[in-house]
């Protein structure tokens, strides 16, 4: 009898080698050419003449389909395809920024200048008027210094949410123009 290659029983995604069970498979060669449907212990000996693995890619079709390939170079370039695709991605932060109904013109400018270096970062920013006590009954003074606020950033940012009431705030998002 033959020996049976036993490498990457500990990776569990794809059934390889003897932990296929089923009695007959079709068999796609290391070339990709179509061999046709043979018992499952035909398939591991001609995978293990040539000292590759017999992994089973389709466990749903009828009969499963196992491809004769080298497990180690797969998952090693899937693994690779993965890390590409995970370096290509974006992550967006939010930073807040807080304000009050009765904020100074000075004030608000040195807010909307730190607002500007955060969108230009490519973050988005939150910002957030806080109403006390009567100021609740004033909530368009709010809307104002929001208004204010986004005027100052049009250069590099656009209105993402508008401004809308949570509970004792006023809330609006800006994000980074698209150039």
């Amino acid at each position: 009898m033959f020996k049976l290659n036993r490498r990457c029983l500990d990776i569990k995604e794809l059934q390889i080698n003897e932990q296929i069970r089923d009695r007959e498979v079709r068999l796609i060669d290391s070339n990709g050419d179509q061999v046709g449907v043979v018992p499952v212990k035909k398939a591991q000996a001609i995978a293990y003449d040539r000292k590759l693995d017999l992994v089973k890619v389709a466990p749903n079709a009828k009969p499963p389909v196992c491809r004769v390939m080298d497990y180690g170079k797969y998952k090693y370039e899937q693994a690779k395809k993965e890390k590409e695709a995970k370096k290509n991605q974006k992550t967006i932060n939010i930073k807040e920024i807080r304000l009050t109904p009765r904020i100074e013109e000075h004030d608000l400018n040195v807010k909307s200048s730190k607002a500007v270096k955060f969108l230009e970062n490519g973050d988005k920013v939150k910002v957030t008027v806080r109403f006390r006590g009567r100021e609740l009954g004033h909530t368009e003074i709010g809307r104002e210094v929001l208004g204010q606020f986004a005027e100052l950033t049009s250069e590099v940012g656009v209105i993402d949410k508008k401004a809308k009431m949570e509970g004792r705030n006023m809330v609006m998002f800006l994000s980074p123009k698209e150039s």
